[in-house]
């Protein structure tokens, strides 16, 4: 299959020969299926005001999103991507962090348009579902449920749920052999480089929605088969992809 776009279908480098025999679908949590900002913004307000720090905007935490919660405290410790804070502070926050995305973790956080029958339709074509991310487990449990979507996914991976996590390739090879499917066969869809790089590494195809979480990243920057404009979407691409 070549690159195309069709009406609002856009093809990008796909890196796979087509037709792929896609079995299974796994999907990024946040800024993939839920929209998470909103309350993972008010804990780092909350967090930085305990620590008696200025509070940073929404599109800065928008910016930090994605490699998990340490991560993200660290950076919105030093300000940096990369950023190592002295480990006291870091312990600290993290501690309070948790402390109150607890307390808000589904006060504003809602499914993206379209996802839950999505996930209802994918489910009645015979498709397996789950959802692997980088949130600690203890949230990601009571989002999926608080929202309704646990019952339509077959496998929740949390990013404490392995040794590793995204970017490494474990989480998906994992669901690909539980699941008893080649890599190729499961898709991964995602909004950042953190789910394209898992997919890649792992010999999975990758497709990656326009919103969502990914810093500064456009979408048409990130290594992917496919841009799905919203998730009712991934239900004509992956029927190009079979065919």
């Amino acid at each position: 299959m070549s690159s195309r776009a069709t009406g609002d279908q856009q093809w990008l480098r796909p890196s796979l020969n087509f037709p792929i025999d896609i079995r299974a679908v796994a999907f990024d949590l946040d800024g993939t299926l839920v929209e998470t900002l909103p309350d993972l913004h008010e804990s780092a307000i909350r967090m930085l005001a305990q620590m008696g720090r200025s509070p940073v905007s929404e599109s800065t935490v928008r910016a930090y999103v994605g490699d998990g919660v340490e991560r993200l405290v660290k950076r919105l410790l030093t300000g940096e991507t990369d950023g190592e804070p002295d480990a006291t502070s870091f312990e600290r926050a993290a501690d309070n962090f948790r402390s109150h995305y607890a307390a808000v973790l589904t006060r504003a956080s809602h499914p993206f348009a379209g996802v839950i029958s999505t996930l209802i339709t994918l489910r009645e074509r015979g498709f397996k579902l789950a959802c692997v991310t980088n949130k600690p487990a203890r949230f990601t449990g009571p989002l999926l449920e608080d929202l309704a979507l646990t019952g339509h996914l077959d496998i929740v991976l949390s990013g404490d749920s392995l040794p590793r996590k995204k970017p490494d390739p474990l989480p998906l090879l994992h669901l690909a052999s539980a699941f008893g499917f080649n890599p190729v066969q499961l898709l991964m869809v995602g909004d950042s480089p953190v789910d394209t790089g898992a997919a890649r590494a792992a010999g999975c195809p990758v497709f990656c929605v326009p919103y969502g979480y990914r810093g500064t990243l456009t979408v048409q920057e990130l290594d992917c088969d496919a841009i799905v404009p919203t998730l009712p979407d991934l239900l004509n691409l992956i029927k190009l992809a079979r065919s």
